[in-house]
């Protein structure tokens, strides 16, 4: 009992920015234990922040003394830019060791934007169910559900009856970590309903599955958008849904906190196009990878901030006999720009 309202308190503590400097100093001073017992304390959300947060020289001591105690859900919540440099100081075969106790979605997002040498060696040490498995959601284009999805999910057939589901999910070690709702299946392993565990658990033992009331069945192709995917959700308030092939079988699932992800990104992108800033730029990238993303619209804007003031000089001798005309022209060109602003805020 005592363990798990620590574990609540740990969940509900933000994080404190004031441990950066306490492990940097520990790191400096190779305090291992100051350091463990640190990272012991937060999740690996918090741990992928301090990570990001470190210089490179940094990083690769602060990785060093953690490497035995290392959760593979930090490399998911790292940027990308600082993953790839993190799996380069841990090692191919440390990530292809780790990288099976992930759920299959975020195994793939940790290994789908590594170059293509790194991910085939990396792919190459894992066992062969494991690979197969990553190499099914790899194959399907970037942006879709098959990305996103996770092969680890439950499904059952129609005649079971609630008390041997029940049984079947207290005693099968083989299930997900968590999971929301049951798939009915036919023979053909084609999704008939989902059922939430609230309906199976309230329901009678004596009761067949394909009886219970279930809400309407929302099945997503494997090729669908992941922006299409995400208003699937927010349209129908769904906690999961079921992923299905061309032939529509079940292959997967995507949950919420998947499509939480999505959202979050399409956001930042958003964002990110009303700024002109092009490409995935992270604040943790280096100098020369932003400008490089930024370089084009700054170029643009050069060019048309050069063709209004050669505009402007046509009216020199104007502007010299009305002095109240250069007082008004930044005036205008401000309001101009917050308005062009505006309007492709509600544009996008």
């Amino acid at each position: 009992m005592d363990k798990d309202v620590t574990n609540i308190k740990k969940t509900q503590n933000q994080f404190d920015p004031s441990l950066i400097s306490e492990i940097m100093n520990s790191v400096d001073t190779n305090n291992r234990i100051s350091v463990i017992k640190i990272i012991e304390e937060l999740p690996p959300a918090d741990i992928a922040d301090i990570i990001q947060l470190l210089r490179s020289s940094e990083r690769k001591s602060f990785l060093d003394i953690i490497k035995d105690h290392f959760d593979p859900e930090i490399l998911s919540d790292l940027e990308e830019g600082a993953r790839e440099e993190v799996i380069n100081l841990l090692g191919h075969n440390f990530v292809a060791e780790i990288l099976p106790k992930l759920e299959t979605d975020d195994a793939v997002h940790v290994i789908e934007d590594l170059k293509e040498d790194d991910k085939n060696i990396i792919l190459n040490k894992i066992p062969k169910r494991d690979r197969e498995e990553l190499q099914l959601s790899l194959n399907y284009p970037d942006d879709s559900a098959g990305r996103l999805m996770s092969l680890d999910f439950v499904a059952t057939p129609p005649d079971w009856d609630v008390g041997r589901t029940i049984d079947f999910l207290r005693d099968e070690k083989d299930l997900p970590n968590e999971f929301y709702e049951i798939y009915i299946v036919g023979p053909t392993f084609k999704p008939i309903a989902a059922l939430s565990l609230s309906n199976i658990l309230r329901s009678e033992r004596t009761n067949k599955l394909e009886n219970l009331k279930s809400d309407h069945l929302v099945a997503i192709p494997a090729e669908m958008d992941k922006e299409l995917v995400a208003h699937q959700f927010e349209r129908f308030d769904l906690v999961s849904a079921p992923v299905i092939d061309e032939g529509g079988r079940l292959i997967g699932v995507i949950t919420a906190d998947d499509i939480v992800d999505v959202i979050q990104e399409e956001a930042g992108e958003d964002i990110k196009f009303l700024g002109g800033v092009v490409g995935d730029e992270n604040i943790t990238d280096s100098a020369l990878r932003t400008s490089r993303g930024r370089f084009t619209w700054l170029l643009i804007n050069l060019f048309t901030a050069i063709i209004a003031s050669t505009v402007i000089a046509l009216f020199d001798g104007t502007i010299e006999e009305m002095v109240a005309l250069a007082i008004l022209m930044p005036i205008v060109a401000s309001m101009g720009g917050n308005a062009g602003t505006q309007t492709l805020t509600i544009a996008v």
